[in-house]
C-alpha cells in the first residue's frame, strides 16, 4: 500500500479535520473520532509492551478461551493457509493469546509489533479489527487505510466476539489477519461463523454441566420447604424450588459459599455441590431497598459493591458496565440511551446496543439503575474508587467518556479526576 492509493485520500481528509468527499464506514468514522477524544496520533507507531510468558500461559488458562482452540482451529487454519493469513485469538482486554498460520506472515506481524501478548486495544494500536470488535461487540473488518496507525495501512483484519452465550459476556475475540494484498470477500463471513460455532460448543459445555447438577440437585430440593435453588458456580439456574428463578444469578465476587448477600434474594445460605452451589433463600426482607453502590475502578477488573439493610455484595463488572458506570456517576441527572451511546463509542446511533446493555447491567444491579433516563437512582449513594493514577483508569477502553476523565475534562464533584485512589462522593 503506497501513499498514492486512492483509499488514502478520504483518511487523510478525515484525520486532518477536513470534509470528507470519499465514503467512510461509520464503523470507521466513529472509531476515529474515539482516537481524536483519546488524543491518539496517526502518525506515531504505538508502542507495545508484551506479556510476560509466564503471564501469557496464565492467560491462556483463565481466559475461558482454550478450550475452543480446538474447533477454531480446523475451521479457520485451512482458510489461513490458502490465503496467507493468521489466525489470532485475543482475550477480552485484547491480549493476544494465541497466534497461529505460516511463518513468512508471522514474520510481518512481528515488524508491526503484533506478537503473543501484546494488546491490540484501540487504545493501544488505533482502529483494528480486534479492538474495535472488543469495542462494538460486533464482527468488523477493517482494511488498510481503514486503521488509525499509518503504520499498520499495509495491513487488512476481520474479527468477531467470542461471547459466553449463558451470560452475554464477551471473552474475547477471533481474528483473521495478513498483509492488505491478501484481502478476500468472505473473510468476515468466515470470522464470524467461526465465531458462533465457538458459542455452539460453549452452549453445549453449559448444557452437559447443568443436566449433571441437575441430576444431584432433583433429590435435595425435594426435601426443602420454602425458596431454594441450585446454580452453576457462575450462577447459571440449574434448578429451583418455591419459586421461578431468574435464568442467571449474578453471585459476589469472590463467593465461597455460606451465609452471603445476593443481589434480588437477600440474604442466602450457601452450600457447595459438584459443579455448582445450593442456594437457600433466607432473607426476604429488603431486597431491593440498595442505599449506596460503590464503583471500583482500581484495578485492571472494575467491580461494584452493593449496600443496603441486608448487608453488601460486590460484582465484577464487565469493562462495557465500567464505562456505563463510570458515565452515570458523571451525570447523576440521567443519559438518555444516544448521550450514553456517544460516550461509549462516539457514535449516537448506537442505541440498540446501549439498551441490551443496560438490560444485562440492570440484572445484576437491579432498581439502583433507573431510566427514561438512564441514572443511578436519586436516593442511592455512589462513590467512585480511582486509582492513584487516574489516566489509567479503564486501561484497555476508548470510550470518548473515558478518554475525557483521563484527560480531567469530565468531573465527579465539580472538579477534577481524583488521584491517590481517593473516592468522592458523587451525589
Amino acid at each position: 500500500m503506497t501513499r498514492s492509493d486512492p483509499t488514502h485520500a478520504p483518511r487523510d481528509a478525515a484525520l486532518s479535520g477536513q470534509r470528507v468527499a470519499g465514503p467512510i464506514r461509520s464503523v470507521i468514522r466513529a472509531s476515529w473520532r474515539r482516537m481524536r477524544v483519546q488524543g491518539m496520533s496517526p502518525g506515531g507507531a504505538p508502542e507495545i509492551t508484551p506479556l510476560a510468558q509466564d503471564e501469557l500461559f496464565r492467560r491462556r488458562e483463565v481466559s475461558g478461551l482454550q478450550p475452543l482452540m480446538p474447533l477454531l482451529r480446523q475451521h479457520l487454519l485451512p482458510a489461513c493457509e490458502a490465503t496467507g493469513q493468521l489466525m489470532v485469538v485475543a482475550d477480552v482486554d485484547g491480549r493476544v493469546l494465541w497466534r497461529e498460520g505460516q511463518v513468512g506472515v508471522l514474520r510481518h506481524a512481528d515488524r508491526l509489533g503484533f506478537v503473543g501478548g501484546s494488546a491490540w486495544t484501540e487504545g493501544n494500536v488505533g482502529t483494528n479489527a480486534i479492538g474495535t470488535a472488543l469495542v462494538t461487540e460486533a464482527p468488523v473488518h477493517i482494511h488498510a487505510a481503514e486503521h488509525y496507525a499509518e503504520s499498520h495501512t499495509p495491513w487488512t483484519c476481520a474479527a468477531a466476539p467470542l461471547r459466553d452465550p449463558s451470560t452475554g459476556r464477551v471473552l474475547g475475540v477471533v481474528d483473521l489477519s495478513g498483509p492488505a494484498h491478501t484481502v478476500h470477500a468472505g473473510t468476515l463471513s468466515m470470522v464470524t461463523l467461526a465465531a458462533r460455532l465457538a458459542e455452539l460448543e460453549i452452549r453445549s459445555a453449559v448444557q452437559d454441566r447443568l443436566q449433571t447438577l441437575r441430576s444431584i440437585a432433583a433429590p435435595l430440593l425435594a426435601r426443602l420447604d420454602g425458596r431454594a435453588l441450585v446454580v452453576t458456580t457462575d450462577g447459571v439456574t440449574a434448578a429451583a424450588t418455591g419459586f421461578v428463578p431468574p435464568d442467571r444469578v449474578a453471585l459476589p465476587g469472590g463467593f465461597d459459599g455460606g451465609d452471603a448477600w445476593v443481589a434480588g434474594f437477600g440474604l442466602v445460605a450457601a452450600e457447595p455441590l459438584p459443579g455448582g452451589w445450593l442456594l437457600r433463600v433466607e432473607d426476604d426482607a429488603a431486597v431491593g431497598s440498595i442505599t449506596a453502590i460503590r464503583v471500583d475502578l482500581s484495578s485492571r477488573i472494575p467491580r461494584a459493591t452493593l449496600h443496603g439493610p441486608s448487608g453488601s455484595w460486590t460484582h465484577d463488572l464487565t469493562p462495557r458496565h465500567g464505562e456505563i458506570l463510570l458515565t452515570l456517576l458523571l451525570h447523576r441527572d440521567g443519559r438518555s440511551a444516544s448521550e450514553v451511546a456517544d460516550d461509549l463509542f462516539g457514535d449516537p446511533a448506537r442505541t440498540v446496543t446501549v439498551r441490551a446493555e443496560m438490560s444485562r447491567l440492570r440484572k445484576v444491579l437491579g432498581t439502583v439503575i433507573s431510566h427514561r433516563p438512564y441514572r443511578i437512582a436519586h436516593d442511592v449513594h455512589a462513590e467512585l474508587v480511582a486509582p492513584a493514577d487516574w489516566s489509567t483508569v479503564l486501561t484497555a477502553s476508548s470510550a470518548p467518556v473515558v478518554s475525557r476523565w483521563r484527560a480531567g475534562l469530565g468531573d465527579v464533584a465539580g472538579g477534577r479526576p481524583p488521584s491517590s485512589g481517593a473516592t468522592p462522593p458523587t451525589r
